[in-house]
């Protein structure tokens, strides 16, 4: 699979599970997810919430999205919060994918965070033998 299928497929899926860690425990979260041309990953999220304070902590996830016919994709990267200069390119990724995400702009305690990629491995468990294939970006 080439980097643009990565992209196509994470492209599908409008929701992924976000794992961070907090105190050496694993804790996961569902996220709504948009995916830029560069393969990182945009989701909001309020500063309240367990995984806002866990990316402070330690800034590595793992997300998997799809799920559906046996087929996912799993990664592995860093999260971020977006810069504010860079903030209104992210928003329209994101609300290109989530419209009602305009609505939660104006929230008090929302955060945008940027997932960059470091590892990626399509499975596709609906075929004999199953197709897997992983790509490692620098």
């Amino acid at each position: 699979m080439t980097r643009s299928g990565f992209h196509a497929f994470l492209c599908q899926h409008r929701l992924a599970v976000l794992s961070t860690v907090r105190d050496g425990a694993p804790q996961a979260a569902l996220v709504g997810i948009a995916v830029t041309d560069r393969l990182e990953i945009v989701f909001d999220t309020v500063t309240g919430s367990r995984k806002y304070a866990n990316l402070f902590a330690d800034p590595r996830v793992a997300l998997v999205a799809g799920w559906d016919y046996g087929k996912t994709m799993q990664v592995e990267g860093t999260a971020d919060l977006i810069a504010s200069e860079e903030l209104a390119a992210y928003k329209e990724v994101y609300f290109a994918v989530w419209p009602d995400g305009r609505e939660r702009e104006r929230w008090p305690d929302i955060a945008y965070v940027r997932v960059r990629p470091r590892w990626l491995r399509y499975a596709d468990y609906g075929r004999a033998p199953p197709t897997i294939e992983e790509l490692t970006l620098p």
